[in-house]
């Protein structure tokens, strides 16, 4: 983060974090605050090591930590982190998505990230995934250029992503309607504006999924191949956050509650920064672009997969 990103931010969250009640000689300024939370979430070193970096107790540290993750999801979530409210939000995302990977009424990407973590005390198995290891997901819907739209954390690691998003607050949403997204296309009256994700989620009428199988045709082949091009905008996504903030390299080692805390804190830090620094934060050729090489798909298969739809949907 640069330096003159760190003043701006500090500039949005700075009154959050000033501590009320308290003598000068005993409070730590805003400024330190936000930079112990920003080295620990970038660099990933413990909070001991943070402690003998800045030269505060390390119970100190692990409250500044939390108290500071709180602060930068409260003030960024209203405007960093929000889903599109109105048409012309989705009618943008799904333009972007067809202009950038070819998959035309794609309103985000959905999957589901395992945050390693210690385990809870008392938890059971409650935390522990079929990787291996003790784990919080983090359920997130991204769009065409990497920012997350959505997003539900905190579920144990042992429920897949499938659960996880039919227990999720935007996905019961999804169910019901409440969002208010464009009407079908007027060019292709056969497809909804559609999430896209992988062989784990169930098919629904706003969410596609790759045909399963090996015996495929070759329209369904290339219906697979253009929907895992837009799906890899979420694993891209995800792939970012783990690079820029290292503290996801290791198993966080806290509370289930404040990892929490510290998720939501570098998902909107995420959004933030690509969308107020994206050529710093996301620099040219970090991640996969489309091929623009006339022989990467023949003119067949373009024309072909703008009429593809899965029929499955209106079974």
């Amino acid at each position: 983060m640069s330096p003159d990103r760190l003043e701006h931010l500090l500039s949005l969250i700075g009154s959050s974090l000033t501590k009320k009640y308290c003598s000068s000689r005993d409070s730590i300024c805003p400024s330190q605050r936000l930079i112990i939370t920003i080295r620990y979430l970038a660099t990933g070193e413990s909070q001991q090591t943070q402690s003998f970096y800045f030269r505060v107790g390390r119970a100190t540290v692990c409250h500044i930590i939390e108290e500071t993750c709180c602060a930068i999801w409260k003030v960024l979530k209203k405007v960093f982190l929000r889903a599109p409210n109105d048409v012309k939000e989705w009618q943008n995302i799904i333009k972007e998505f067809d202009q950038d990977w070819n998959f035309p009424q794609c309103i985000g990407a959905i999957d589901g990230k395992h945050v390693r973590i210690e385990a809870p005390a008392k938890s059971g198995s409650s935390f522990y995934n079929y990787k291996g290891f003790y784990s919080m997901v983090l359920l997130a819907i991204c769009d065409a250029k990497y920012c997350f739209t959505m997003v539900d954390i905190g579920a144990y690691g042992r429920d897949n992503d499938a659960a996880v998003l039919n227990a999720s607050t935007f996905g019961r949403a999804f169910n019901k309607g409440y969002f208010n997204l464009p009407k079908i296309s007027e060019f292709d009256p056969k497809v909804p504006p559609v999430l896209v994700g992988d062989y784990i989620f169930a098919l629904k009428p706003w969410l596609m999924k790759p045909y399963p199988g090996k015996n495929l045709t070759v329209q369904q082949r290339v219906f697979n191949y253009r929907l895992s091009r837009a799906r890899r905008t979420i694993e891209n996504s995800f792939g970012i956050l783990a690079v820029r903030w290292r503290i996801y390299r290791s198993p966080i080692k806290a509370k289930p509650l404040k990892v929490e805390h510290i998720i939501k804190a570098t998902v909107c830090l995420h959004n933030y920064l690509r969308l107020t620094d994206g050529a710093h934060y996301i620099p040219t050729g970090f991640v996969d672009s489309e091929s623009h090489s006339p022989i990467s798909l023949n003119c067949y298969s373009r024309r072909l997969e703008k009429r593809i739809t899965r029929s499955r949907v209106f079974a």
